[in-house]
This record gives C-alpha cells, structure tokens and sequence, in this order.
C-alpha cells in the first residue's frame, strides 16, 4: 500500500531502518547501515525494487548501508551539507523529490549533526503522511549535540531547540514520527523502548519539549549526555568519502592454533574470543579479549579495538560467523587475519593450554576489591558500597588499582570484557561477579549506594 511503513531495528545499536511503499512497486530505504541485507531481501520477498535510499545525516554510530544501495541501482538522497565523495543526490531544505507516487520533503533541522534533515512523506494528495526523524525528535528525547565536541555542544543544542519549535512541532499532532535513533543508542540521550510516535504524543510526553525555554531545553539535554563510542570520532569521515562495497559479508581464513599464534607474533594480531561469556571463563585462547558475539558486539568491539589492529575470531560451532563479520564491517573494523578453525578444541588438541576466569557468587565479594564496568547513569542508579567505578570503554586507558580485584557489570558479558582487558593490562583480576549487580542486589539484605 502507497505510503505503508516498515522498519528494521538493530537492538545493538539502537537503529531503526525504515522502508516505504511507493505505491508503484518501488520502495525508499531510510537510514540503512552498511550490508542491507534485511532490506534487500524484503524488496525480493515482496517483488518490490529499491528505488530510492536516503540518510538523513552523517551517521556517527554506524557506516551507511546507502551507497551500497547506490551500487544496485538506487538512487540515493543525502544532505547536501554533508559534502559526500561518493555518487549522490545533494538535498537542500525545502526541496521536494517525488518518489513513486508520493514526494519527500526535507526539513533542516541542525542539532545531531550540522547537517541534518528530516523528510516529510507527502501523499499523491499533497497531505503529510509521515515524517522521518533521523536524530532530530525521537521517542521521549532528541538527538545528543555534542558530537562534533563539548565546544560545540551548545551551539548545536540550541539550534535543534530552534528547528524543534519551528519546523517539527508545527506538524499535525497526528502524524506518525519515524526515529533512526532509539533504545540502545548511543547518539541519544536516555530513551524508550518503542521505535515510533507521534508529534502529538511527543509534544504531551517528550522531558525535552516540556522545558520552559531553550536555556532549560539546553540545560537538560547537555546534563543527561553520558560517554560514547570512541568510534563515533571517526566513522563521520568514513560515511563521507566511502568504504569499500560488499554484496555479502566476507568469509574468514580458517586457521590452525600455529597460524594464530603467527599472526599475533608477526602481525600483531589481537585474539578476539566471540563466544558467551561463561564459555570464555571456562576456558580461552591466553591474551585474548573476550566480546561476546549478541546484539551489542559491534558497539563495544569498536569502542575497544583500534581498526588497524587484524582480528583473529573464536567461535563456537553454532555461533554465526556472517553476522560476526556484519557488525564488525557496520562500525568500520575490517581487518579480518581469520578464524580459529576448531576452536578451542583444536587448540587444546594441539597440545597448548587455556586460561580460566573465575565466576565470585555475589555472597563472596565482601572485602574484596570491586571494580564496576557499567555506565555512569547505571552505577549512579545503585552500586555496591566502596566499588570503583570505571566504564568499560575508559578501561583501556583507565588508571586502575594494582590490588587484586573483581569486576562487576549489569549481568556478565561487559565484566568479562572489562576483566579480559584488565588481565591483558597486567592487571591482577581474581573473577567476574556472577549474574553481576543484577544478582547481588537481589540477595537478601544487600543495601546499594546511590549517586556518583
């Protein structure tokens, strides 16, 4: 049906990707992340064609999926502000392109990103059928401003409290409002969980939009900013001038326990051990980094390793290796030396030993060292007494005690990185918290600290 939305959400990253019925057996992607696949497979399933691709601002968290999109015949829309090197269509505010039977109007809206768009779904009738956020509005926040820098982190916040104002919340209250950016991003201050609102609803419900005037505005979204990805620094400049093109994620080089430890040796290589975090403290490859592969993995593998580093990956048998490659390719890492063909198993065969993690029941941390991995708004919310916070992407870098320590997160995978990274430090780690803060506040008499 002309006008009839559908999205696709990556849970890892906060993403949603939305595509639209042209009503003329073409369809518009909005804001796809590198490797469409999900897309290009629904155009087939439907027997539709991927007209048209269209982003609405230089991405941060991830690489665009729209000049792949190009590539198989699209035609792809980008802000004209965004100065692309690579073959586009430049929009301008107030310009309209007719796509299929409707036409997408775009919308500056400068915040996020200086160049921003919004693009209004205009039906055959003229009227607004929907509109596509991007980072502008979303549900129950916007987007962060401080992206380019806390120096220009005001500036940018009062130009979005502007094009909030005056070009967004003057649309009909019962349009339907299409975010890119949602729950788990990090190109958001704290959001809810649904993917989709309203401008009613958002002018009735958003904190952001409920502030008195744009100093309040500025004030509360510049003090609710947590970290963010260092990647994010410089994926901006990647989406500009291209990364190579992929019609499918690349296989790895299956390697033997020798050719890992040859291309750590002589490459540099960095051992990348993807399977849960239980199966990692069990048993692994010595000097690796545990990243448990889960919806989250390409956040925090591109957070903590350096992109001209060459990966070689543990898996189990049953974990999927192209999505491993996908995520890694979405945030820019793609220096791939290969697999441990076997796994762990191999390299025990072979002869070589594993190391172990310990997992502390939470009734058994009680003077010991606690070193908590979690964000700030999370450690802020409660935390053991006395823990030490540190998040998980200073770790490598972090100044850190030289005691013997456990390390602690919400549950387990981010405590296992943390201590994988800390033993890789030099650093002394005596266990992961089993089930983490989740499973310490829940014993009977634990009295969480609150605040900083």
């Amino acid at each position: 049906m002309s006008g009839a939305v559908v999205t696709f959400v990556d849970e890892g990253l906060g993403h949603s990707s939305h595509v639209v019925d042209l009503g003329d057996g073409g369809v518009l992607v909005l804001d796809p992340a590198r490797l469409p696949t999900e897309q290009r497979e629904a155009a087939r399933r439907t027997g539709t064609t991927i007209a048209f691709t269209a982003d609405t601002h230089t991405h941060a968290d991830y690489l665009s999926g729209s000049p792949d999109l190009a590539v198989d015949g699209a035609t792809f829309l980008a802000p004209a502000g965004a100065r692309l090197l690579h073959p586009h269509e430049p929009v301008n505010d107030g310009d309209r392109v007719r796509v299929g039977r409707l036409q997408l109007e775009a919308i500056a809206t400068p915040g996020h990103t200086p160049d921003h768009l919004a693009y209004l779904l205009l039906g055959p009738d003229g009227r607004p059928v929907a509109l596509f956020s991007g980072g502008s509005l979303m549900v129950g926040t916007v987007g962060r401003t401080d992206l380019l820098g806390p120096e220009h982190s005001e500036a940018l916040a009062r130009q979005l409290h502007r094009a909030l104002h005056e070009r967004i919340l003057t649309l009909p209250d019962d349009l339907p409002v299409y975010p890119t950016h949602g729950e788990g991003s990090f190109c958001a201050a704290p959001a809810g969980g649904s993917r989709v609102t309203t401008i009613g609803r958002e002018r009735a419900t958003n904190p952001l939009l409920q502030a008195g005037s744009e100093d309040e505005f500025v004030d509360h979204l510049l003090d609710g900013l947590g970290s963010y990805p260092a990647y994010f620094r410089r994926l901006p400049e990647l989406n500009r001038i291209g990364v190579a093109h992929h019609a499918a994620p690349p296989s790895l080089d299956r390697l033997d326990p020798a050719g890992v430890e040859g291309v750590v040796a002589v490459a540099g290589a960095l051992v990348v051990d993807a399977r849960p975090a239980r199966a990692f403290a069990a048993g692994h490859v010595p000097g690796s980094l545990s990243v448990a592969l889960r919806p989250a993995f390409a956040s925090w593998l591109g957070w903590l390793v350096d992109p001209l580093t060459p990966l070689v990956f543990v898996v189990d048998p049953d974990q999927d290796e192209a999505d491993l490659v996908r995520q890694c390719l979405v945030v820019g890492i793609e220096r791939f030396a290969g697999v441990l063909d076997g796994g762990t198993e191999a390299w025990i065969a072979s002869g070589r030993s594993l190391e172990t993690l310990a997992l502390v029941a939470p009734t058994d941390i009680g003077g010991r060292a606690v070193v908590d991995v979690r964000q700030a708004a999370e450690f802020h919310a409660g935390h053991v007494p006395g823990a030490l916070h540190r998040e998980l992407g200073s770790l490598p870098a972090a100044s850190l005690p030289t005691e013997p320590a456990v390390v602690m997160c919400a549950k387990g995978d981010r405590a296992t990185t943390g201590a994988s990274l800390l033993a890789r430090r030099g650093l002394a780690v005596t266990g992961v918290v089993d089930g983490g803060f989740t499973a310490w506040a829940e014993m009977p008499g634990a009295v969480a600290a609150t605040g900083p």
